[in-house]
């Protein structure tokens, strides 16, 4: 059942509304008639924020600006399943950040709000059709592909885009179910928490993500694991690093591994202390590096132990002022790393130094950042990686291709502002669009009335007409529920399902528990 008790999003005071061409606007009288339809394409973390912070906002400005405090707002999910990066984009051995999706399911359990989850935009439903249902659509599609690693040899057989490994071991529908995990000596490229995710998965023991929800076939997959020595290349130095402390944490206290740091890297000039010094994130980080600079020296001194003193089975090397330059192959396949040895100034800004050196391994993995995916029907920035966009506005073109505003069409998270930030940063980037979209809203002789249909069951009739079948919050609720019993029978809180096919049996089923 919907308690209708939406998850807390914070709020702030807004200024009067203006128009998109600047021109304020007064209180107008509050619209007594219908609600709002908004529709939302995406249901991870920037799509169910985004929907919570519209509720609130109109409900606490829509009166002032004419619009009536009430809308339904309908999210579109290409997968079976909700949360995105939550459920498909976070390690398994992250269960604190996981508890995200329980404050996103709040959300998500709201009677303004309606999931439509095993629908694909732009196959299923497209743009003409939103436009025609809905007063304004808001694209919060995220990220799942890799950036492409530019350097020769990235073809070779072995070299691995970080996302598609995410996607094997966080149980993605469409990924692959077995993955390759034969090589002994492998690289990871990468400065980010990406990197220490697909390094440390690579690092851990199979048994000790039994606590998780791995897939079955993921755990087996890492018993079979053959990674003995694990290189970590960072092209700038530990001030520039973007880990997050908690990353670094649990870096240290991976069983039967012997962290390696060259502690030349660690010798930074007063200029680059001091301008680290100044961001407080970053001062934080810094003082774990040296606490693991420190570790990794007793490791050594303890006989090449693991951090409780055990000898070591697994090595993880950390090189920082390191950029790969050349992936080196024999018969297609990956046999060595090229990289050099570079020198960053206190701004962080990078050039080579000509020197380079050979590491022997069989796999590359990388992880250089994602490429947030284009949209049918809506313009992409390439120079950005995101939608075409300002403020959340759809554009056109790019602004600096002489773009213009898109009525009705908004973004927000990944797809507005690019593969940056941590989750939580999606509550201002929404709250940055959604006030935006208020302000058009308003502006508009309509009250923002702009769909044509305004039927509540119409898209319900046009999607089943196409011979689509969603799942909605309460299929999602049984597959939910499936899961957590499947894991109460392995002694485990919760263990995913892969398969597609199977979410929508479960889902479409009579009984929660199928």
């Amino acid at each position: 059942m919907r308690s209708g008790d939406a998850n807390p999003a914070k709020t702030v005071a807004q200024k009067p509304a203006e128009t998109p061409a600047g021109e304020s606007i007064g209180a107008l009288p509050a619209h007594t008639g219908e609600p709002l339809r908004i529709a939302v394409i995406g249901a991870g973390p920037a799509g169910v924020y985004a929907s919570d912070i519209f509720l609130r906002q109109l409900g606490q400005l829509g009166d002032e600006r004419g619009l009536g405090t009430q809308a339904r707002i309908d999210i579109f999910e290409k997968l079976p399943v909700p949360f995105g990066l939550v459920r498909y984009g976070v390690a398994p051995d992250h269960p604190s950040i996981k508890f995200i999706a329980g404050a996103l399911q709040k959300t998500l359990d709201n009677p303004d709000i309606h999931l439509y989850a095993d629908v694909e935009f732009g196959k299923d439903v497209t743009l003409d059709d939103l436009r025609k249902h809905y007063d304004a659509v808001l694209f919060a599609t995220g990220a799942t592909d890799d950036r492409l690693l530019d350097i020769p040899g990235h073809q070779f057989e072995g070299v691995h885009g970080a996302a598609r490994f995410v996607e094997w071991y966080d149980g993605y529908p469409t990924g692959v179910e077995v993955w390759p995990l034969e090589a002994e000596e492998v690289a990871v490229i990468g400065g980010g928490n990406v990197a220490m995710d697909v390094a440390r998965i690579l690092m851990r023991n199979a048994d000790d993500l039994l606590g998780t929800d791995i897939p079955a076939n993921v755990y087996e997959g890492l018993q079979r694991n053959r990674t003995r020595d694990l290189h970590l290349f960072i092209r700038r130095g530990p001030a520039q690093a973007k880990f997050s402390v908690q990353e670094l944490r649990e870096m240290e206290k991976l069983p039967g591994v012997q962290l390696i740091i060259d502690e030349d890297d660690f010798e930074l000039d007063d200029e680059t202390l001091q301008k680290a010094n100044e961001n407080k994130l970053t001062r934080q980080m810094l003082e774990e590096l040296y606490t693991i600079r420190e570790m990794a020296e007793d490791m050594e001194d303890d006989g090449d132990a693991d951090f409780e003193g055990n000898p070591a089975q697994r090595r993880y090397h950390i090189h920082f002022f390191s950029s790969p330059t050349e992936i080196l192959g024999e018969d297609g396949k990956v046999i060595a790393i090229r990289v050099e040895r570079t020198e960053v100034d206190a701004e962080g800004h990078l050039s080579g130094t000509g020197e380079s050196i050979d590491y022997p391994v069989q796999a590359v993995y990388h992880a250089i950042g994602y490429r947030p995916a284009q949209v049918p029907g809506v313009p992409y920035d390439q120079s950005r990686f995101t939608l075409a966009n300002a403020g959340g506005r759809v554009f056109t073109a790019p602004q600096s291709e002489g773009g213009e505003v898109t009525p009705r069409l908004y973004a927000t998270g990944w797809a507005k502002r690019g593969p940056v930030g941590l989750i939580g940063s999606t509550k201002s980037d929404a709250l940055e669009t959604v006030s935006n979209m208020i302000e058009d809203l308003a502006a508009t002789p309509q009250h923002g009335r702009l769909a044509e249909v305004r039927s509540e069951s119409a898209i319900d009739e046009l999607l089943e007409s196409r011979g689509v079948h969603p799942i909605d919050f309460e299929g999602w609720m049984k597959i939910d529920a499936f899961e957590r019993s499947e894991g109460a029978k392995a002694g485990r809180e919760h263990i995913k399902v892969t398969d597609s096919d199977e979410m929508r049996r479960i889902a479409h089923s009579e009984s929660p528990i199928a």
